[in-house]
């Protein structure tokens, strides 16, 4: 009895473990470009800075492509983080543009991914609902609103998946809790531009 057989096998699979293992560690301190890309489009997007915007995520689209070409294996959920932050920005430039959301098919992320990014973008919509009120465009702020809360009921059904996409339930709840403060706001605001042009009328 010899150990031949035992040691080729092991020697191949050594192998494959240090290649998936080289990627991981890829994975995890690369993506953090992308996550920071995200973010500065974000912050471009309610500076009304679009074409920097636009910029930004042309760029981590372009990492997120190369990137997957590494995530083999199970190693694509190392993506998760930052093509949630993609999603999230991709979709925010959507609503303030008037364009369609994206699907996950278009943006070529995992479904996990997809679902994750959404319920962050209901975040980014209260930061410019309350912009958009300090400014006094009501209007606006009625639509984004209304895109702001049917989001959160087409996502609310996802708190069953809590155990297979994570987090789920606790980003949904906080984005209940965000849905009801910017009603509040609207309500609050939209009563109060009746009483100013409530008094304006007397005044006549």
């Amino acid at each position: 009895m010899t150990l031949k057989n035992v040691k080729s096998s092991l020697d191949k699979i050594s192998k494959s473990l240090s290649n998936i293992q080289e990627n991981r560690e890829f994975l995890l301190k690369n993506t953090r470009e992308i996550i920071i890309l995200c973010s500065r489009s974000i912050i471009s997007i309610h500076k009304g800075d679009l074409k920097t915007a636009k910029k930004n995520l042309s760029q981590a689209d372009l990492l997120l492509k190369k990137y997957r070409k590494k995530a083999i294996s199970d190693l694509r959920r190392y993506l998760i983080t930052s093509e949630q932050e993609f999603v999230e920005a991709t979709c925010f430039l959507a609503i303030v543009e008037g364009r369609e959301i994206p699907s996950d098919k278009k943006l070529k992320v995992l479904e996990e991914s997809y679902v994750l990014g959404l319920l962050d973008c209901v975040g980014e919509l209260k930061r410019r609902i309350l912009d958009k009120i300090r400014t006094g465009d009501i209007n606006d702020a009625l639509n984004v609103f209304d895109v702001m809360e049917n989001l959160y009921l087409h996502l609310y059904p996802f708190s069953m998946y809590d155990k297979v996409v994570k987090e789920a339930r606790r980003k949904i709840d906080v984005d209940r809790i965000l849905v009801e403060d910017v009603r509040g706001a609207i309500t609050e605001e939209k009563r109060r531009s009746e009483l100013i042009i409530a008094l304006e009328k007397l005044k006549k």
